[in-house]
């Protein structure tokens, strides 16, 4: 039989017999060790054996009888038959995980210290790419940042501020982890009462449907993560709602040594107003402070109703500061009142659970829009001058029906197909899919520019993109 903890002790008995003094008068006698039963000891008082439950009765060591026994010298004894095994409940909160000896990390299938919390199984980590292993669209090259700019996949940045940043995926990480992802401020420059700057992860809401945020049974979570700046002080991180935010609960945290990694948790307990979205839409938003102006600022450590809250009021502003440095990476958000182990999961199922929202029929190191004659991203033969038939699948069922879908030629330019055995991979100009689906892609038209040439084959690769 499988059993949780250590190997349970091997239990031996030891015989023994208690002898006690009658005085006529006293009716309870202490035993020598406990018993859980009545029917464990043999009791015989003036060498007359008692009945069980009738004579006598026992609680832990105390045997109690129902007449007292008269006087004598050891007249009273009590013979021991067996060692119980007895089953106790504790009280809630009373067992941690010292008394799960050795520990909690020795339980099969679970590499942390907790086993985490909530509802969630596979997925205790609502974020998606937390340890920023994924990066389809940059294949880790250094990319300069406007709003809506991905660094890594689900990772975006919103920017209206006058400071120029890049930002990719970097080598640089704390001991367990191979990736961050680096931010890195060009010319900072000063933040305007208006300005926002965020990098930040929107979560689907069906994944946090469990959550309850918005009703009287919103549950508490925590948000943890490692973060290295250039620049010390007080920094920002907001949880927010919806695609048009208008709850927003915003959280101080402290990096005290430049250029070091440090460990973040930051307990939330879940908003009981507001709408919270738990479809396909915009669930909870993770939005931590680059420069964000007081606008859109606010004091930390509640929940409040204004629009579009994304910063810190008097945090640390990243786009300030010329050459500043942030890395980030190890981001979980979780249901409890404390930080667990990160959850890795594994390549495969993290690259799937990004393809959802992104996904490329390019190599994974392929830049989409590179130019490239390796990767067949689809083909067909054009009917007419208009349509190409053909059937595009994808590897991952998409967030939405209409998601953005761009073709590429092989030289890299978007909108195009390239006609085979064409010099320079020329074809038609103005291309773009017929029917979108969450499945795929049916049929290539021409929306402008060159025409098809009925009869001839034509090859392509392409990007869907159904972000949040």
């Amino acid at each position: 039989m499988a059993y949780l903890g250590s190997t349970p002790e091997t239990q031996t008995f030891t015989s023994g017999t208690d002898y006690f003094n009658g005085d006529g008068i006293s009716v309870s006698f202490t035993l020598s060790r406990p018993v859980a039963s009545v029917n464990d000891i043999d009791v015989v008082v003036s060498n007359v054996v008692q009945q069980p439950s009738t004579a006598y009765s026992v609680s832990g060591t105390t045997i109690t009888f129902t007449s007292a026994p008269p006087a004598g010298t050891a007249n009273v004894y009590a013979r021991y038959l067996s060692t119980a095994t007895q089953t106790l409940t504790p009280s809630p909160g009373t067992v941690g995980t010292s008394q799960l000896s050795p520990s909690l990390t020795n339980v099969p299938f679970f590499g942390g210290s907790t086993l985490g919390a909530g509802n969630a199984t596979g997925m205790k980590n609502r974020i998606i790419n937390g340890g920023m292993v994924l990066d389809q669209r940059n294949a880790g090259a250094s990319v300069t940042i406007s709003t809506g700019t991905f660094l890594t996949d689900r990772w975006n940045v919103y920017l209206s501020h006058t400071a120029t940043m890049t930002g990719q995926q970097s080598a640089t990480a704390p001991n367990g982890f191979t990736n961050s992802l680096a931010i890195t401020v060009g010319t900072g420059a000063a933040t305007t009462s208006t300005d926002q700057g965020i990098l930040r992860q929107k979560i689907e809401g069906f994944n946090i449907a469990d959550l309850g945020w918005g009703t009287v049974n919103a549950k508490t979570v925590t948000l943890s993560f490692w973060v290295r700046s250039s620049l010390t002080g007080t920094f920002g991180v907001t949880l927010r709602n919806g695609t048009s935010p208008n709850r927003a609960y915003t959280a101080a945290y402290t990096i005290s040594s430049a250029n070091t990694f440090e460990y973040k948790t930051i307990v939330i307990s879940g908003d009981t107003t507001g709408t919270w979205l738990t479809d396909n839409s915009s669930g909870i938003q993770v939005a931590y402070d680059l420069g964000t102006g007081t606008t859109y600022s606010q004091a930390a450590g509640s929940w409040t109703s204004n629009t579009a809250i994304s910063g810190l009021l008097g945090g640390v502003k990243l786009a300030e500061t010329s050459g500043a440095t942030f890395y980030i990476t190890g981001v979980q958000l979780e249901e409890g009142n404390a930080a667990t182990s990160f959850e890795f999961r594994d390549y495969g199922r993290e690259l799937m659970m990004c393809q959802r929202y992104f996904e490329k029929s390019y190599d994974y190191a392929q830049v989409p829009g590179s130019t490239v004659d390796n990767t067949i991203g689809g083909y067909g033969i054009a009917g007419n001058t208009t349509l190409i038939p053909t059937l595009i699948y994808y590897k991952v069922v998409k967030r939405i029906v209409g998601n953005t879908f761009t073709l590429y030629a092989y030289d890299g330019t978007s909108g195009r197909v390239s006609q085979y055995n064409t010099t320079g991979n020329t074809g038609a100009t103005g291309c773009a899919a017929n029917k979108i689906g969450e499945t795929g892609v049916n049929g290539i038209i021409k929306t402008g520019g060159t025409d098809f040439i009925a009869g001839n084959y034509y090859w392509w690769n392409w990007t869907s993109s159904a972000e949040l």
